[in-house]
């Protein structure tokens, strides 16, 4: 009962990723997406949306199996979720915003 709120957390942040992949970039702060051409808005919203569905899945897999096994060993894959995730998030931001700020 206890990873209750990280699987509503997790199924949150998947659901935002979604939006984000499909092209909706709104929810991502303005500071962020200043530098975005109109072009550019599909694929950037696909690298965000990329990561965070990444980051989402990790933490739902993780809450679920944690329910089942009880294991301490399983948050590695919210650990490498969350490392892949970033990697999709940083690469979007470089690629279609040339940089973080």
């Amino acid at each position: 009962m206890e990873y209750i709120f990280m699987i509503i957390f997790g199924i949150c942040i998947i659901v935002l990723g979604i939006l984000n992949y499909k092209g909706n970039i709104s929810s991502i702060h303005w500071y962020n997406r200043t530098r975005i051409t109109k072009e550019n808005s599909k694929k950037y919203g696909e690298a965000m949306g990329l990561g965070t569905i990444i980051i989402g899945v990790s933490l739902t897999i993780t809450a679920i199996l944690q329910m089942i096994f009880e294991i301490a060993s399983l948050w590695f894959i919210t650990l490498v979720g969350v490392i892949i995730g970033l990697v999709f998030l940083l690469y979007g931001q470089f690629k279609y915003n040339r940089g973080i700020f």
